[in-house]
């Protein structure tokens, strides 16, 4: 495995990230802080708790979950694509680079913004809620799988996309709408029966499930089953991007 490539791949998109470090952090902590004082304030008000947890510290995993998919879905994908589109992603093609530095470099740095973006959002909710984590081990495993499964999501949406609309068009369209219908918010448990069985379709249900479990000791669904559904994406995911990086489609051409 070539570790000088990866390192190359991975300080290059770190260094984008290092470049706007105070609107990468002050970003999230503004919005983080708006949520707290709307949905915390105004709905929290009216639902004091939601299965014994105080409805400010309930939506705190939540806002994590949604913050860490569009950060490293954006990161990614954008990561890719600019390359491709300006015509710089050749000289990576032909170097002595193979699938796996590609992914190292790229993956890596992007679930490591996220990761990033993730602590300091919680950091930033101890400011406004008390927060306990009774199984802290598995948020971080939480966190970590959903940050990569979600990176190489955005990496293969940046090789499948073909103009910058392209680019934005699932993450607004698509993967918004379904963290926000996923219990960022709420639990699904306050939905009529019909909405509750069609939420159980939505994937994010269950990663924002197993993550609150890891907080609170009670999710959605079955922690087994929450964990067993992102490592099947996770794999999913990683066998499109090998296939894309080795097969050069909408790389090579």
């Amino acid at each position: 495995m070539n570790r000088h490539a990866i390192r190359a791949v991975y300080g290059f998109e770190m260094a984008r990230t290092f470049r706007t470090l105070v609107q990468s952090i002050l970003t999230p902590v503004l919005t983080t802080s708006l949520y707290f004082v709307v949905f915390g304030s105004a709905i929290g008000s009216r639902v004091s708790q939601i299965g014994g947890v105080p409805f400010a510290a309930f939506i705190v995993p939540g806002l994590i979950m949604l913050s860490v998919l569009t950060e490293s879905i954006g990161n990614a994908s954008f990561g890719i694509y600019f390359p491709k589109w300006s015509g710089t992603i050749y000289e990576l093609l032909s170097a002595p680079v193979g699938a796996a530095e590609i992914l190292l470099g790229y993956v890596g740095a992007a679930a490591s913004k996220s990761v990033l973006i993730g602590l300091i959002i919680l950091a930033t909710s101890a400011f406004f809620v008390p927060v306990s984590i009774l199984h802290p081990l598995w948020m971080v495993v939480f966190l970590l799988l959903t940050a990569l499964t979600f990176s190489l999501f955005g990496f293969v949406l940046g090789i499948w996309a073909t103009s910058w609309e392209k680019l934005q068009f699932v993450p607004a369209l698509v993967i918004t709408p379904l963290t926000f219908l996923g219990g960022s918010f709420y639990s699904i448990d306050m939905l009529p029966p019909f909405w509750r069985a069609a939420t159980l379709f939505n994937p994010v249900v269950y990663l924002i499930s197993g993550f609150r479990w890891s907080f609170y000791g009670q999710g959605d669904v079955d922690i087994r089953i929450s964990f067993a559904i992102i490592v099947g994406i996770l794999a999913a995911c990683l066998a499109l991007a090998a296939w894309m990086i080795r097969s050069g489609w909408r790389l090579r051409h």
